[in-house]
């Protein structure tokens, strides 16, 4: 191959050779992928998670997502023109990815607090990708605004990492409340895909403070008075996505990732089961929990008989089993869909947040 330069648009190229909709190219010949393979860890060592030397496949869906991802993203900033934050880069705790934005609407009293968490499979994605849109809406209601980022799962960090740090971000601006002018009692959470499952496994969850931590923010509650979901997994075990789903959709490779395994005969130890249950937000809802609002654009239908694998990670059947559930304990739940709704999301959530805070559930 010609020399070039390490850059992101050549690691895409040449990820995408290998990969067309997620598997591998059916063009390639076992040779051909054992050849590209070694071509991208030698150009981007990185790829290798694990470190043992050798990129596997999976490995390379999971650094071709990442990268994708990040330039979808910077498209997307360059593209829309992001708002300069109020505070960046907070750190809310001791890891790196541990940090959040905030855009605080000017207000002499305590304003309500909008909160996202980016989307990525757990493996990428950044806080920059929140909609300047729902920035601009939230602060015309007098509401502040924050974007979390949370660690992303490899060899040595896997599940529940991302979602206890999402909780510790909403205790940490709770801590800070009187800092930031925040109104405890209003806290929403959303985000899209491994954000929308983290958002409800916080809003489910029974609260998380201790109060007799060291840490004062761990005494904090992580309560919150809205949750919404955009395409989110209202469960995380492979098992039940088979059911529910169908096709390969629990073979998408963050479901590997999460766990720390390579197989999905791995998958089924007995002692992977309690975390399932643990991670998945449906297992936590109970009957005081708080107002949903859930956004879906993937096709609401069966998924085909040629599905690749992780086709169907995004399919409102996690929604329509979440909402019967919510149902089921008189929990204020909505369901939209694009191809009914179309797609605005911010204007009917932001509506369904300003309700769900003047019931104070």
């Amino acid at each position: 191959m010609l020399k070039m330069r390490k850059s992101l648009r050549f690691c895409l190229l040449i990820l995408a050779t290998l990969f067309i909709g997620g598997s591998i190219a059916h063009a390639q010949t076992p040779a051909q992928v054992q050849r590209l393979l070694e071509e991208v860890q030698k150009r981007f060592p990185e790829a290798d998670a694990n470190g043992d030397g050798t990129l596997t496949v999976d490995e390379a869906k999971v650094y071709y997502a990442r990268l994708k991802a990040e330039h979808e993203r910077k498209k997307a900033i360059q593209r829309r023109g992001q708002i300069k934050p109020t505070h960046a880069n907070v750190p809310y705790g001791p890891a790196d990815r541990n940090r959040l934005d905030l855009w605080l609407a000017d207000s002499d009293k305590p304003t309500p607090l909008v909160i996202y968490i980016h989307g990525g499979g757990f493996v990428a994605g950044d806080k920059e990708s929140i909609a300047p849109q729902l920035i601009r809406e939230a602060h015309e209601k007098g509401w502040s605004v924050a974007s979390i980022n949370y660690r992303f799962v490899n060899s040595s960090i896997m599940f529940p990492a991302p979602q206890q740090d999402g909780a510790r971000a909403v205790q940490f601006l709770r801590h800070n409340r009187e800092k930031y002018n925040l109104d405890p009692d209003k806290f929403a959470i959303y985000g899209g895909s491994a954000g929308a499952g983290i958002s409800m496994w916080i809003g489910y969850k029974d609260d998380m403070a201790d109060p007799d931590a060291k840490d004062p923010v761990l005494r904090e509650s992580t309560r919150v008075a809205v949750v919404g979901s955009i395409g989110g997994q209202s469960s995380y075990d492979p098992f039940v996505i088979r059911d529910w789903i169908g096709g390969q959709a629990h073979a998408h490779p963050s479901i590997y990732m999460v766990y720390g395994v390579k197989t999905l005969e791995e998958l089924t130890k007995p002692e992977l089961k309690s975390l399932y249950n643990e991670v998945s937000a449906i297992n936590h809802v109970t009957d005081d929990d708080p107002p949903t609002f859930m956004f879906y654009s993937e096709a609401d239908r069966p998924l085909p008989p040629n599905a690749r694998p992780g086709q169907g990670i995004h399919h409102p059947i996690f929604a329509h089993k979440l909402k019967e559930k919510l149902d089921e304990e008189g929990i204020p739940a909505v369901y939209r869909h694009v191809s009914v709704h179309g797609r605005d999301f911010v204007g009917p959530f932001l509506e369904f947040v300003e309700r769900g805070f003047a019931q104070g559930r």
